[in-house]
């Protein structure tokens, strides 16, 4: 009977040293969980992983066109500020868009209510700001550009307003379509990420936007191309497919500071080869695209943000640069200084 009980007691002992070691188990697990998620959190950067751009032509136009003409006012209503209430607004489903919700918010900016008042109940309004503000920040601003009267007079111009230029030079036509997200299929199967321009093969291309070249030279899949990145990094324009043995303005290199409107090379139909300098594609064209970069994590590989930049052409449509020729090379033909050059090269 003693032994019976002994043995009772040992396998309670055990029972209980076994439970014993099993919590401190799940507890020390538990704790490194936290202690992981805590760090984890702690060290994660906060910034936007995603952005969907669908503002139409109407209403990037119409809100361009209040930003101009409140700029000198006591309370200007800039067009990030008009679009990201919009966004918020409709879910950033822009097919939603009536003219006649912007007037409601202009009137009401107008009468004095503030931005913050306005969107103070509007869960996602920063997140669409901030969004918005990555994609238009450097198109709009003062800028002053050299025009010459018909007695040969040179003046200088300032001017706010529309500061980018369109990719293609006054003068020459070219033709597109709402082509974003279709299928490509030259190398591997993926989605189109950008607007195609069809044009004629020489018509020079100009920068949208001043920055840095950060990127020239040439890729099997976009041929002859250049990379430029905004002054605040946010913005890189990529200009693909461009000249067969001639694709560049003379000069143009990695590195180099472009103005808004500078001729920096000329369409074409390279790429979809792995040989260098081959027309690959069947039409020429000029490849357009807008990538977002809020993390250097952004630039390249799986986590790139590309947005739609048809509506942002026929924007830009209003705004080409002049041009003239000098044996095989185009010039813009007006001067145009951009403050935002001056700020980034101390001139």
């Amino acid at each position: 009977m003693f032994l019976e009980n002994r043995r009772g007691v040992q396998r309670n002992e055990r029972i209980l040293i076994s439970v014993i070691s099993l919590c401190a188990v799940i507890v020390f697990a538990m704790l490194a969980v936290q202690v992981s998620g805590a760090d984890s959190k702690e060290g994660e950067k906060k910034y936007i992983k995603w952005v969907e751009f669908d503002v139409c032509y109407s209403a990037l136009q119409k809100a361009l066109d209040e930003d101009i003409a409140t700029h000198n006012q006591k309370d200007p209503i800039p067009w990030t500020e008009t679009l990201a209430y919009l966004g918020a607004k409709y879910g950033g489903d822009f097919s939603r868009y009536k003219p006649k919700d912007m007037d409601a918010y202009f009137t009401k900016r107008r009468e004095g209510q503030t931005q913050a008042d306005i969107t103070a109940d509007m869960e996602y309004y920063n997140y669409y700001y901030k969004a918005y503000s990555a994609v238009l920040g450097g198109l709009v601003g003062s800028y002053a550009v050299e025009l010459e009267d018909e007695n040969g007079n040179k003046e200088i111009k300032q001017s706010y307003g529309l500061k980018a230029f369109s990719p293609i030079a006054q003068g020459y036509s070219y033709s597109h379509y709402e082509d974003f997200g279709n299928s490509r299929s030259y190398g591997f199967k993926r989605k189109h990420l950008g607007n195609d321009l069809l044009g004629s093969i020489g018509t020079p291309i100009t920068a949208v936007e001043s920055g840095i070249v950060e990127c020239i030279g040439w890729n099997q899949y976009g041929g002859w191309r250049i990379g430029i990145r905004s002054f605040d990094k946010k913005r890189y324009y990529y200009y693909a497919h461009l000249r067969k043995d001639h694709p560049y303005a003379a000069g143009l290199q990695e590195g180099q500071v472009v103005t808004a409107g500078d001729v920096i090379g000329y369409l074409g139909m390279t790429g979809y080869s792995t040989q260098e300098n081959v027309n690959g594609m069947n039409v020429p064209h000029l490849h357009f695209g807008l990538q977002l970069i809020f993390d250097e994590s952004q630039k390249e590989g799986n986590n790139e943000i590309w947005v739609d930049v048809y509506d942002l052409v026929e924007l830009l449509e209003q705004h080409r640069t002049s041009v003239y020729k000098q044996e095989k090379e185009y010039y813009r033909k007006y001067p145009f200084t951009d403050p935002s050059v001056l700020n980034y090269t101390g001139g």
